[in-house]
């Protein structure tokens, strides 16, 4: 026990994230971040702080993901989610979900209480339903902006593709006190999507891939560019072959970038709890805590640090 340092790596998304809810973005990263690290902090596994870290954000109205979701074209929420473990390769994921309020728990159910790894739309909701997870009112998810977003965007001359590129998905990686590695996902998808559609996130490997072999990795960006290369397995797979986290990732957004024309964002931990975030698009929010010491940044090469008891105590103020 204790032979590994924990570490956590959480992101709310890459894209454009607007002035005024830049405040916002990082204050739920970081306490997205610090919650994940509390659980690894006590012995907990990197499978649980990853999931809390998501329940958190998924929680929190400012990113796409459970509450604050974007809405389809028929303006519904349809959320797509997913959890892997290291230790074994056992995955859950849920993809085209409506009134859950936290589709990574039922990922997480998926993967524990089923022989499959993947459930959608309704055969999810009915799984739900026997698993006793309360149903949350559609109208309960929808934030006002939305629905403002959605109503701008039915507007004949809207530009749907602007608004895409404030891409909530929210993820976390972890590796913990055992040296297992764990990651989810968890998104409400593209702004007036067609019903039905599933992206990256429910998605193994493209979403979020997790071995203790070689290290996690969540992603985040455009869905359909993510799936074509496979984006979270590729990260891994550049590690194998002796790549650190940071380069790895780089690779592997670039490759996407010039292969298919796709940005996005990454974060990622390796089997020896070295950590990346790295993004090709304008901005990430994203957070990180190792060795006691809590890291985040929005903008490409911003990184701020300070002591995980410092971020607690102003945690606990309110930022």
């Amino acid at each position: 026990f204790g032979r590994m340092k924990p570490v956590i790596v959480v992101h709310g998304g890459a894209g454009r994230i607007f002035k005024e809810r830049e405040e916002g973005s990082r204050a739920g990263v970081v306490r997205a971040a610090l919650r994940g690290y509390g659980i690894l902090k006590q012995g907990g596994s990197a499978l649980d702080a990853v999931e809390e870290a998501v329940r958190s954000m998924e929680d929190d109205p400012h990113f796409n993901a459970g509450c604050g979701s974007v809405l389809n074209e028929k303006g519904e929420v349809e959320m797509d989610a997913i959890i892997m473990d290291g230790k074994n390769l056992d995955s859950g994921a849920v993809s085209a979900v409506k009134c859950i309020a936290n589709p990574i728990k039922l990922a997480r159910l998926v993967m524990e209480k089923t022989k499959h790894m993947l459930l959608t739309d309704h055969g999810a909701h009915l799984f739900a339903q026997a698993m006793g997870i309360p149903e949350t009112p559609g109208e309960k998810l929808i934030t006002e902006r939305s629905w403002d977003r959605w109503k701008k965007n039915l507007e004949p001359d809207s530009n749907p593709g602007e608004f895409q590129k404030d891409l909530g998905t929210v993820g976390a990686v972890a590796i913990d006190s055992e040296g297992n590695v764990a990651c989810a996902t968890s998104t409400g998808g593209l702004s007036n999507k067609l019903i039905g559609r599933v992206g990256d996130t429910a998605c193994i490997g493209s979403g979020g891939y997790a071995d203790n072999r070689s290290g996690a990795s969540s992603t985040t960006g455009h869905g359909e560019s993510i799936m074509k290369v496979v984006l979270a397995r590729q990260i891994l797979y550049h590690m194998e072959q002796g790549m650190s986290p940071e380069v790895a990732a780089d690779t592997a957004l670039d490759y996407m970038k010039t292969r298919v024309g796709g940005l996005g964002g990454v974060i990622v931990v390796n089997s020896s709890g070295e950590w990346a975030a790295r993004f090709s698009t304008k901005q990430m929010s994203w957070a990180a805590v190792k060795d006691d010491q809590l890291h985040h940044g929005i903008y490409a090469g911003e990184r701020h640090t300070k002591s995980v008891d410092e971020a607690l105590s102003s945690e606990s103020e309110g930022f």
